[in-house]
């Protein structure tokens, strides 16, 4: 039976996933279950919100959202979960800031929705915070 799933980890594209890769092999390397989706803030918001909402009730503690360009996704999800959200930037390649743009969407969320934020393309540390909350 595997092992129950601790940290959600949600990309808005299919080509967000290389990128967010190393936040899989951080948690692994630290024995942590986790299960990466990907669903858009903005093509698929209600899938998004149902995900977050019952991220608590699959057994998830932490959740991991990488999104570049307007960086909607971990706003989006930290607004439907209590659970602790970390924000991954992503530069794109569609982006005229290289990143820049996604960056400042995470770390200007409105009071109230929390959203903890790492470094510009850095799903590594993120990972590393999601192993640091749950405190392995």
């Amino acid at each position: 039976m595997a092992e129950q799933p601790l940290v959600g980890i949600l990309i808005g594209s299919e080509s967000d996933r290389e990128r967010m890769q190393p936040a899989v092999d951080e948690l692994g390397a630290h024995g942590i279950a986790c299960e990466l989706e990907v669903r858009s803030a903005h093509r698929q918001p209600d899938g998004v919100a149902e995900y977050a909402r019952g991220a608590r009730d699959r057994g998830l503690r932490v959740l991991i959202c990488g999104a570049g360009l307007a960086a909607a996704l971990p706003g989006v999800v930290a607004a439907h979960t209590d659970l602790p959200v970390i924000g991954v930037p992503l530069r794109s390649s569609m982006s005229v800031l290289d990143g820049l743009d996604a960056l400042l969407a995470i770390v200007q969320m409105p009071p109230g929705v929390p959203v903890a934020c790492v470094g510009v393309d850095n799903a590594k540390n993120a990972a590393v915070l999601a192993a640091r909350i749950l405190g392995t």
